[in-house]
């Protein structure tokens, strides 16, 4: 009797924590998937009281739309190219902060990591002066190695405009993971350095051999997490620098959405884009994983 009485009271105090948890998330992350979903299936402009159901047209027009793939290949663009180059800094800062110890290694931390306490919204903003073509420290600086004043329009070009974006986005990103991985290389026993300087291992050894391996499950989520925010999340600094221009070169399916849901008030067709962006990311996630596990089972 007291046996049952106890596993009862446990099963209500898991379900306490578990239930008000669920129902937060059906509110905020199942229904407004399922709301999307349903509006894809109209021809509304968001306004209006009068929805015409159209079906899976707004999906047909998706791929014969161009714009929808030059902003699918921007998103994958982004995400590799942050993936690279947040992870391959990150990782340098985190083991010359920790395994080349000296005394300001604390101030470089705090300094590295200021980017991640500014809004999104600052960062485009302080990029977009760097990149002036006036008054922007970047052509100032060149102008410095010439005789000429260098007045390059950095953020004018159709072709490379998506490449600028990749500096202040990799920039915004480095001091977050720089600290998780910091925290992941601390908690490797110091032993195990000592053994291999003992057996003749060079500092580049050790990083390969002993680093890597040991923190592989944290470069893992990281990785995944620079997936998943970027094709959800790249909206923003896109919007604030560039706008998805010049000519819709540097569009991501995020600014595309929403052009054509509240600025053209194609509503439905905006709920299309919407929900392409979350099968995007439930099969690049899926994938991606499965591609980590078979990574970490090669460094075991």
């Amino acid at each position: 009797m007291n046996s049952g009485s106890s596993k009862l009271q446990r099963n209500i105090f898991i379900a306490s924590f578990i239930i008000p948890t669920f129902v937060f998330y059906c509110i905020f992350t199942v229904y407004p998937v399922l709301q999307g979903l349903y509006y894809s299936m109209f021809d509304w402009s968001g306004m209006s009281q009068h929805k015409e159901f159209v079906g899976f047209r707004n999906f047909k027009d998706l791929f014969h739309d161009p714009i929808v793939w030059k902003a699918i290949g921007n998103d994958y663009f982004l995400v590799v190219g942050k993936v690279i180059g947040i992870m391959t800094i990150a990782t340098f800062f985190a083991v010359a902060l920790t395994r080349f110890r000296f005394k300001l290694a604390g101030f470089f931390r705090s300094i590295f990591f200021i980017p991640n306490i500014l809004s999104v919204v600052v960062i485009g903003v302080l990029w977009n002066f760097i990149y002036n073509p006036q008054i922007g420290f970047l052509n100032g600086f060149l102008s410095l190695f010439t005789k000429d004043t260098v007045s390059i329009t950095w953020l004018g070009f159709t072709s490379h405009t998506i490449w600028m974006l990749l500096p202040p986005t990799i920039w915004a990103g480095i001091g977050f993971y720089m600290i998780l991985l910091i925290a992941a290389i601390q908690n490797i026993p110091d032993s195990l350095y000592e053994a291999s300087e003992l057996e003749g291992a060079n500092q580049w050894h050790q990083f390969s051999k002993i680093t890597i391996p040991l923190v592989w499950e944290q470069m893992k989520v990281s990785i995944l997490n620079i997936m998943m925010t970027t094709l959800n999340g790249s909206f923003v600094i896109v919007w604030i620098m560039t706008q998805g221009g010049p000519d819709n070169s540097t569009q991501v399916m995020g600014s595309y959405l929403y052009q054509m849901a509240f600025q053209q008030y194609h509503f439905g067709y905006g709920a299309s884009i919407g929900v392409l962006i979350l099968v995007l990311s439930l099969i690049t996630t899926v994938a991606l994983q499965r591609l980590l596990r078979h990574e970490t089972v090669e460094l075991g």
